[in-house]
């Protein structure tokens, strides 16, 4: 469901609510995709040429998206732009990833996103307790912040006995000059905005393998 509200200066105000933030329930991991709709409006571009839808599932799964890959992509809704101050809130279950570390997470940023001059700033997770801080332009994806560990970060290995996903909230405050990356409600990361794609489309990043569930993206307001 998408929540267009207004927009103030400076400050996008444009939600895209995809449910409740509750947690999904036992059952929502599916080794064959399920009947349910591709959701509504919504882009996906997979980081290789050739690679075909039929290779991703990618459905509205109420509280949210589920995701199951498949081959790397962004998935988007072109609606969904944040510009000036903003933050960027995703929460995201992960179910057994089966020992990978491939990474998920979210972007900010994106412009020409189904064209050769792709351009996006991305902030990921991955098994382990690591993230990561990258930036695209074209086919170049230069690091900005390498592989780090740290501890708010939580790993399918090391979640609660009686879960059965490992669920992150993932938050990106853009302050001025100041790029603020969180987890879990924990500062892992802060950097100058620069050079970097921050004024644009967000949306969601998967790298291949990945069995996930999205309960939320949405951007809105610095909190007070």
């Amino acid at each position: 469901m998408i929540d267009a509200t207004h927009k103030r200066t400076g400050i996008a105000t444009l939600a895209i609510l995809l449910a409740t933030t509750l947690p999904p329930t036992p059952g929502t991991a599916q080794e064959e995709c399920p009947d349910l709709p591709f959701p509504e409006g919504w882009e996906v571009r997979f980081d290789r040429e050739g690679m075909s839808m039929d290779d991703l599932c990618l459905v509205a799964m109420p509280p949210g998206l589920h995701i199951t890959t498949g081959p790397r992509m962004i998935a988007y809704h072109p609606d969904s732009v944040a510009a000036g101050d903003f933050r960027i809130e995703s929460q995201t279950y992960l179910f057994d990833p089966g020992g990978r570390r491939e990474a998920f997470g979210f972007f900010i940023g994106g412009s020409d996103l189904q064209g050769p001059g792709q351009r996006y700033t991305y902030f990921l997770l991955r098994e382990g307790g690591e993230f990561l801080v990258k930036t695209r332009s074209g086919t170049a994806t230069p690091v900005v912040q390498d592989w780090t560990a740290h501890p708010a970060i939580v790993s399918y290995a090391t979640k609660p006995a009686d879960a059965n996903t490992a669920g992150n909230v993932l938050a990106l405050e853009a302050d001025g000059d100041e790029l603020r990356f969180f987890v879990n409600g924990e500062q892992v990361w802060s950097g100058p905005r620069g050079d970097l794609a921050t004024d644009g489309i967000f949306g969601l990043r998967v790298n291949h393998r990945l069995n996930l569930h999205v309960t939320t993206i949405m951007s809105g307001g610095l909190p007070d």
